[in-house]
């Protein structure tokens, strides 16, 4: 019997290999963006239960597969240098026996063994903590002043997500998605949903993980803010989901646009290129273009001119606090 493998190489030219990808994987394959050619796919030690869970997303160059490999980036909470080293050999070494041949599928396979491997092993499990795959670096709060305009090179069409209906009895609020904002791979892209109470909150991050391509984002960062009026205070939180620093960032300019009684997520597909302090605008870039979209708060220029005062008044502080 001829292997699933043998056949998506053999119909490699007639039939679109991300078509059988899809077909095989279902819900667990998901297109990140199909213009640049842009997927992943969660892998996982078994169906019911899995102990360890790995996202792999790939990139395709238009040479692949005749002359050049996919571009690959491995995505897991516990994933090590070691571990990720170890891998990359492992599919490496799969392209060298597979030249010019439709790999996904052996490298699907190939991680899928190696968490089954570590499933069966004494390994207690994963220690869940997820990092960020940017390199960390010395920076000043000035340095990420927001754009009042995004660079049109910087701007991609919408990504259309279907969040499930809420079941009976539970109360979802709308949820809201903004324009994404692609940076040399990366896509950042921000959700919204209006919120009185952390309950909501947690109902609305629920049915956004429903969503694979949601849930599949390298990094999930949101920061919320509820206003009580008994107390006349604040109920806030924020989320870096391994974006290190990045939702206190987002909690902070809510604070600054003084918005109430909402939920904002910005959702980042890492591309393979490290983007350095500019990440953080584009998160809050994002953010700030949404909630003045659903009048949460002003318009971009006025926001702007908020946040200049905010960081004056810092200077003058410091400052003052130095004679």
């Amino acid at each position: 019997m001829m292997s699933i493998s043998s056949t998506l190489n053999r119909k490699a030219p007639k039939i679109d290999e991300i078509e059988a990808l899809s077909s095989i994987y279902g819900d667990d394959w998901c297109v990140v963006d199909e213009d640049e050619r842009i997927f992943c796919i969660k892998i996982s030690d078994c169906l019911e239960q899995p102990k360890w869970t790995l996202c792999l997303q790939v990139i395709l160059p238009p040479e692949y597969p005749t002359s050049a490999p996919p571009v690959y980036q491995l995505n897991a909470p516990w994933l090590r240098r070691q571990d990720y080293m170890e891998l990359g050999n492992s599919l490496e070494e799969i392209c060298v026996q597979n030249l010019g041949e439709s790999i996904l599928y052996l490298w699907v396979e190939k991680i899928r063994e190696v968490l089954v491997e570590k499933s069966q092993s004494s390994d207690p499990g994963p220690v869940i903590k997820k990092i960020t795959e940017e390199i960390e670096e010395d920076y000043d709060d000035d340095d990420f002043s927001l754009d009042c305009q995004l660079n049109q090179d910087n701007t991609v069409k919408t990504l259309n997500f279907i969040t499930p209906e809420s079941q009976e009895g539970e109360e979802l609020p709308r949820i809201h998605h903004g324009n994404p904002i692609t940076d040399r791979r990366s896509t950042f892209q921000a959700h919204l949903a209006p919120v009185v109470s952390p309950k909501q909150v947690k109902t609305v991050l629920d049915k956004l993980y429903e969503n694979k391509k949601i849930e599949n984002a390298t990094h999930n960062i949101y920061a919320y803010r509820i206003y009580c009026e008994d107390k006349q205070t604040y109920l806030q939180d924020c989320e870096d989901d391994g974006e290190t620093a990045a939702g206190g960032r987002l909690l902070h300019l809510m604070q600054i646009l003084h918005v109430r009684n909402v939920l904002v997520v910005v959702s980042r597909w890492y591309g393979g290129i490290l983007l350095g302090p500019d990440r953080f605008k584009h998160i809050n870039n994002c953010a700030r273009n949404i909630l003045v979209e659903y009048n949460y708060t002003n318009s971009a220029e006025e926001s702007s001119k908020q946040l200049g005062k905010n960081r004056r008044i810092r200077k003058d502080n410091k400052k003052k606090s130095e004679r």
